[in-house]
């Protein structure tokens, strides 16, 4: 039984990135920011930084299996989220654990394709993604090139997104975002389609600046922190995409690439003021 008194507790099931910008470091982050506790189980450990992936290291499934069991053991975990699982082993291990120990409000990051196009699952993760992991969502977040490979079509509008939330639902997701983030022009729209039939836009000024690294893993981490605060899923959605809206605004110069978002709100050394958020 959930004691409303208790910190509410999310968990990430994600890859670790030592560069911080990304992955479950994300994760903690805007848990954190969101004011929601997290807890972790570490799918695999990157080499990375902000000019690249410089080394995978997908964690043993035995070692999986031992990180759910010690979590839920000893936490209420209200809401949990998946970013990158590396492979179809990897997939079907975590989908496996979430059946187990009967995880409700399941956030689904697919992490199928990268900002630039590469592929992070092959074709065998991404048959037990949608096979195995998809039917126990809650919600799926893909950005557009994710969203074309699940809804096996082109999205060149807006209509296109909705026809492809349309069927990316049809695979079995009660609930789905397609992300707009790598459309064109001066707005940034996502699609929500909710399991009531009921779809909404959300949008948000797009900001020319290289820190966007993790963005989908912030968001999805949002939207889970506020679940795990008991917040109705459109709610949870509304507010995990102000968030963005606000810590996209005010990015971090840190690192000689594409660099991390700016997840504690932390102001410009120069500014005495700083900005303090309501999500």
């Amino acid at each position: 039984m959930i004691d409303a008194n208790q910190y509410p507790t999310g968990l990430t099931i994600a890859g670790s990135d030592s560069g911080g910008g990304a992955g479950m470091q994300a994760d903690i982050k805007t848990m954190q920011a969101c004011k929601t506790y997290s807890a972790v189980v570490v799918a695999g450990l990157t080499a990375q930084n902000t000019l690249g992936v410089q080394g995978a290291y997908p964690t043993d499934l035995a070692v999986i299996d031992q990180q759910f069991a010690s979590v839920m053991a000893d936490f209420d975990v209200r809401a949990a989220k998946t970013g990158a699982l590396f492979d179809e082993a990897r997939v079907l291990q975590v989908a496996k654990n979430i059946r187990h120990y009967q995880q409700k409000n399941l956030v689904v990051d697919p992490v199928m394709v990268a900002k630039g196009g590469a592929s992070l699952l092959d074709s065998a993760g991404i048959a037990a993604l949608k096979n195995h992991l998809l039917p126990l969502a809650t919600l799926l977040t893909p950005n557009l090139p994710e969203a074309e490979l699940l809804a096996d079509m082109k999205i060149s509008t807006r209509d296109d997104m909705v026809t492809a939330g349309q069927k990316i639902q049809a695979l079995g997701v009660p609930n789905v975002i397609v992300k707009g983030g790598h459309g064109e022009g001066a707005v940034i729209y996502d699609y929500v389609l909710l399991e009531n039939e009921v779809g909404f836009w959300l949008e948000g000024q797009k900001v020319e600046t290289s820190s966007k690294h993790g963005t989908g893993d912030t968001l999805s981490a949002a939207i889970t922190s506020f679940l795990a605060q008991g917040d109705s899923l459109r709610k949870a959605i509304e507010k995990g995409h102000r968030y963005m809206n606000a810590i996209i605004g005010q990015p971090l110069v840190i690192g000689h690439g594409h660099g991390p978002l700016n997840h504690g709100q932390w102001s410009d050394p120069a500014d005495e003021g700083g900005k303090d958020y309501e999500f």
